[in-house]
């Protein structure tokens, strides 16, 4: 029997997508315009966060080559057989299928979409998920085709948020603080941080499927850590149960369809002593200051440097360990990420109408020390024409989170 070394199966209906039509062709169009300004034939996006935001479908790679074709009138996904129909029902425009029964029928699938006759003479990559060996294929398909880099210009473009975008956005926000209200009510000594994490997801999962009945559903987590646990922001959850005095860690994540908010708390388990309170109200403090500078026509890096003078001025600058905050959109803990829109020192980008980004200031002081555990507070904040919105609703500092349940 001679099988296929790919295919197209359109199995069933397509189904309701996160976006509108509209909002996908804005998106493409806007992508073939970055093709235009560099003289670009074809584009091969292979990221999971690229191919969601361009096509609706979000793929479970498993070791498999996933990308997505973008000539200036085609766009196609080109998934693993093992998927079946899924990839094509999921997202807004075409798909090729490959089989694993030959070594690299994922290059024969692209060659499939362009065709034979008219070799592209420009192709863009995303050289910052790209892998060597893949990049290394593809040029021994394309072998007289000139390649550049596009993610940085793909980046920018996901760093101005839709509409659309800023309603599932600010969705995610409210669910996440739903999220967080869950954990409150199961914080308690003897606990432990799975079983409390465990409540959180899953009342965010549910009201998830209440806001969004047709949505795939995949990737809401929480990390929620104490004592020690909280000294890195991004630890796993253990079995260790809390004890009275611990400082905990309150992080949520609700993913939907690839879009990620997050609400991380500070709270402490019926009491916190002088010095834990001292760190805290620093950290709030800074955490205060950097909500009144996030506007537009701020430079990112200028943030950065206020807030580290006032962490200098309290005295805990040398206990400070990442960014004050990032940008949100399509991504996740393993995949995405808009660099270009951080809090960092050496970011000089200027905040705009219909960016989104992040507050989130910590401190971590090591164990050994007084008011030893790490310190975290993160509002989301969407920029408007003359001010930013703050869409965290849940709050922060000692007169709320010292948890007496």
């Amino acid at each position: 029997m001679e099988r296929p070394d790919f295919f197209s199966l359109k199995n069933g209906e397509k189904v309701k997508l996160p976006f509108s039509e509209s909002e996908y062709g804005r998106r493409v169009n806007n992508l073939r315009a970055i093709m235009d300004k560099n003289n670009l034939d074809m584009v091969i996006l292979t990221s999971m966060h690229n191919i969601a935001y361009y096509t609706g479908f979000i793929y479970c790679s498993f070791g498999r080559p996933y990308g997505c074709i973008v000539t200036k009138n085609k766009i196609s996904t080109i998934s693993a057989n093992i998927d079946a129909s899924q990839p094509w029902r999921r997202s807004h425009c075409d798909n090729v299928i490959y089989t694993d029964w030959k070594r690299d029928n994922f290059l024969k699938a692209i060659v499939s979409i362009i065709g034979r006759d008219d070799p592209p003479k420009n192709i863009g990559l995303e050289n910052d998920h790209v892998t060597i060996d893949m990049r290394e294929k593809i040029g021994s398909i394309f072998t007289f085709s000139v390649f550049n880099d596009v993610s940085k210009d793909l980046m920018q473009l996901r760093m101005i948020k839709s509409k659309e975008e800023i309603e599932i956005i600010k969705n995610g926000a409210r669910i996440a603080d739903l999220g967080g209200e869950e954990i409150v009510k199961n914080i308690r000594e003897g606990n432990t941080e799975i079983e409390i994490a465990i409540a959180g997801r899953d009342r965010m999962e549910r009201e998830i499927v209440k806001t969004y009945p047709e949505a795939e559903y995949m990737d809401t987590w929480v990390w929620f850590q104490s004592g020690i646990n909280t000294d890195g922001a991004h630890n796993p959850k253990t079995n260790r149960k809390l004890n009275k005095g611990d400082i905990l860690s309150l992080n949520t994540f609700p993913m939907i369809s690839g879009y990620y908010t997050a609400l991380e708390r500070t709270l402490f388990l019926n009491y916190a002593d002088d010095e834990s309170l001292k760190a805290w109200e620093a950290n709030v403090k800074v955490h205060k200051r950097g909500l009144e500078l996030i506007k537009p026509g701020i430079k990112c890096s200028d943030i950065c440097h206020e807030l580290n003078e006032l962490f200098a001025e309290l005295g805990y600058l040398q206990y400070r360990t990442f960014g004050y905050g990032h940008s949100f959109g399509v991504l996740s803990h393993f995949y995405g990420r808009e660099a270009g829109l951080e809090l960092r020192e050496d970011i000089d980008t200027i905040l705009e109408e219909n960016m989104v980004v992040s507050m989130e200031p910590m401190i971590m002081i090591p164990e050994g020390n007084p008011g030893a555990g790490g310190y975290r507070e993160h509002d989301i904040l969407v920029i408007g024409k003359d001010s930013a919105e703050n869409i965290t609703k849940f709050p922060f500092g000692p007169e709320h989170n010292i948890i007496k349940n």
